[in-house]
């Protein structure tokens, strides 16, 4: 275990998750389908879920993604996934990308997971920089940035396209060591 707070715990990902993610995607996927496509694709059937694990576990090894997992500590359930991706090393620069199923929506649990991971990712990873990219209208992504202090720093034009839809324009935000 990496991180705990409340009943809830962050850990690295590992081989016994596929099961869960893959639970959690397909239960999730209207809710993920617009800003969670890719890891949604990748998780619609258990044999897909295990090869996005074994990578997801070579990619952590490697330093280049970091994937983890938010569990409540006593029932064992998955409550959502959490990445420090796009690593420039160089930059001691990360971003991260996060979700949470419906039935824990509206709880903070996503604030308070990336509040732990951000000390985490200072403290431990030798990151210097943070960023977390949302749409405007993805309110509780926004208010997740806002409420650990992150703080916008500009309009990134044309950034994300959702599946089968136009080019979206994501707001940047960054929080420093």
């Amino acid at each position: 275990m990496i991180l705990q707070f409340n009943n809830f715990e962050i850990n690295a990902i590992h081989e016994g998750d596929a099961w869960k993610i893959c639970d959690l995607m397909v239960a999730n996927a209207d809710r993920f389908k617009h800003y969670f496509p890719g890891t949604l694709a990748q998780n619609l059937n258990p044999t897909l879920s295990q090869l996005f694990v074994e990578k997801k576990i070579k990619q952590f090894e490697k330093k280049d993604e970091f994937l983890f997992t938010l569990k409540h500590s006593e029932t064992r359930e998955l409550v959502g996934l959490i990445y420090i991706k796009e690593l420039d090393w160089n930059k001691k620069q990360g971003e991260f990308a996060y979700c949470i199923g419906y039935t824990f929506k509206g709880q903070g649990l996503a604030s308070k997971s990336i509040n732990a991971l951000s000390k985490h990712a200072f403290n431990d990873l030798d990151i210097e920089t943070l960023q977390i990219i949302a749409h405007k209208d993805n309110l509780p992504s926004v208010k997740v940035a806002l409420n650990n202090s992150f703080e916008w720093q500009k309009t990134l034009e044309k950034e994300f396209t959702p599946t089968g839809e136009q080019p979206l324009d994501m707001e940047l935000y960054e929080l420093y060591k």
